[in-house]
């Protein structure tokens, strides 16, 4: 979490004592120079108490860059111009598109958030403050749509999924206090139900007169939540007004291209071999746990059994928490507390790591959803997705390069992108640097995890054109596709459903997306279909 007060960042001009009408930030023809690139090019914001401020547009249009400079925050050797002038009356809360960032790993979630906590009971007596600050703990847990939170409170970052994390930096962010809230992509790798109650939750932090900032490449979130919306492309604002005005009447091309919606999926895969052959992935009886500190273990999955057979694209669907992470990391060794069977082609897989050969690693590839988290930030992209090759195929290392080249530019990433580090590429870019760096292992089996979830309409289409061509292209290829969202899983053959760690449903894609038997696939399908409902700022 990170929070700064009172100071106004760019030129160094002391922000001093604001009028009364003046909103609590705001930033005034910011421009940030990357490399001689101007990454955010004349920015004006102004982020209004009580009110939600939306900024919107394509993976790589500066969104986050101007978020970040709310707090005073710039990539490495950025020249910056341009003022950010916050009110001194409260902090700034950031919740970040990929939230392990800013979770310390090594503490539990109750360390985390009772530090917090701690400081907003010091005014109480001595004794009474533990039992306070415990209470402010869980209430911010259950508003931000955390339910279970003594049990939560137990566990490790990594423990939780990719939207529990991102709702744990909420919590923190409600803790702290903040008159200033910056919302980078917080509807990341979330279901449809879920996204609905956060987006209710950010409607109700600014109804407590709070300024919202929204980062976000969700139409469906923005438009039930914004009050103001700015369009950017290119680091500039092409177009900017009152949301009811801008979906009305947008005036800019690029507004009109991204309000037109997804464009139309016409991809089909190939078909499956006949089902009697041997599946190339075979999960028998999977059981995993997550340790609880000194009070044992709780399930997170019960007794899984799971198909996939070569050339099949199977999709693992539920709500967020539901066990799809956790099932993705047994399947690649990140996960160990489990009982029950892995097999590739018939042959067990260790279930750590460590303890797989070289072509067990190179078969089976994890595309994590977390992608910043996954690359080591001093190394350029390139080195990083090239080294695979090296490492796992004993390539030499300017064929590795070249290979990485090719594949990178096949997925939309150019040459002058991977050159730089991965701090210097947007969430979505990097995205696609890390399914490049997974292709070059040439796996038998790859596992995306949420891997569209953080980016837009236009690019989530384009990585799914990616993974059709692949499995047309390589007949031993299977896809593990793990999704919150069932549109996307219109993608797979398959579908499974899980709800609270158990296959609820499975079967042919078309099926489960047309006649769902189970209540929870029901009641995704009917959030799918009303994105954002029950919303509103």
């Amino acid at each position: 979490m990170n929070h700064k007060t009172g100071t106004t960042h760019g030129t160094g001009t002391p922000a001093g004592s604001p009028h009364p009408a003046a909103p609590p930030a705001e930033l005034r023809d910011l421009r940030v120079v990357v490399g001689g690139r101007p990454i955010v090019d004349g920015v004006r914001l102004r982020a209004p108490a009580g009110q939600v401020t939306a900024l919107v547009g394509a993976s790589g249009s500066g969104k986050t860059t101007t978020g970040l400079a709310l707090l005073g925050e710039y990539p490495p050797g950025a020249q910056v111009t341009g003022d950010v002038r916050l009110a001194a009356d409260g902090p700034i809360g950031y919740i970040p598109q990929h939230p392990a960032a800013v979770l310390n790993p090594a503490r539990r979630l109750a360390a985390l958030l009772t530090d917090i906590a701690r400081t907003q009971v010091r005014h109480l007596p001595r004794g009474e403050r533990r039992a306070a600050a415990r209470e402010r703990v869980l209430h911010a847990l259950a508003d931000a749509q955390l339910p279970g939170g003594e049990s939560l409170l137990r566990r490790h970052p990594h423990q939780l999924s990719g939207g529990q994390q991102q709702r744990v930096v909420l919590a923190q962010a409600l803790l702290l206090g903040a008159r200033v809230i910056v919302a980078d992509e917080p509807t990341t790798g979330q279901d449809a139900l879920t996204k609905s109650r956060v987006a209710d939750q950010l409607a109700a932090v600014a109804a407590r007169g709070i300024a919202v900032v929204l980062l976000s490449h969700d139409l469906d979130i923005v438009r039930a939540l914004a009050d103001e919306v700015l369009v950017m492309r290119a680091g500039r604002v092409v177009e900017s007004g009152p949301a009811e005005h801008l979906w009305r009447a947008p005036r800019h091309e690029w507004t009109r291209q991204l309000l037109a919606g997804e464009p139309p999926f016409t991809g089909s895969l190939p078909a499956v071999k006949s089902a009697t052959e041997e599946a190339t992935l075979r999960v028998s009886g999977l059981t995993a746990r997550h340790r609880d500190g000194g009070r044992g273990a709780a399930a997170a999955l019960r007794a899984l059994e799971l198909d996939l057979r070569p050339g099949e694209c199977l999709a693992v669907v539920g709500r967020s928490g539901s066990g799809k992470t956790t099932l993705a990391r047994c399947l690649a060794g990140l996960h160990r507390e489990y009982d029950g069977r892995i097999l590739l082609d018939g042959s067990p897989l260790p279930r750590s790591l460590r303890h797989r050969s070289r072509a067990q690693l190179a078969a089976v590839q994890y595309v994590f959803q977390d992608v910043r988290a996954a690359f080591d930030a001093r190394r350029r992209v390139l080195d990083q997705v090239a080294r695979t090759a090296v490492r796992l195929r004993a390539t030499d290392p300017r064929a590795a390069e070249a290979e990485a080249l090719t594949t990178l530019t096949a997925l939309g990433l150019p040459e002058q992108l991977a050159r730089r580090r991965p701090d210097q590429l947007s969430g979505g870019e990097l995205q696609r640097a890390a399914l490049a760096r997974a292709l070059l292992a040439r796996p038998r089996v790859l596992i995306c995890d949420e891997i569209t979830s953080g980016l837009d309409a236009v690019a989530r289409r384009g990585i799914l054109d990616v993974l059709t061509t692949l499995l047309h292209d390589r007949e031993d290829l299977s896809l593990i596709l793990i999704t919150h969202d069932l549109d996307t899983a219109a993608l797979a053959h398959r579908i499974a459903v899980l709800d609270a760690g158990e296959v609820v449903e499975q079967g042919p894609a078309r099926q489960i997306r047309t006649d769902p038997r189970h209540p929870s696939t029901v009641a995704l399908m009917a959030a799918t279909a009303r994105p954002g409902a029950g919303t509103g700022s």
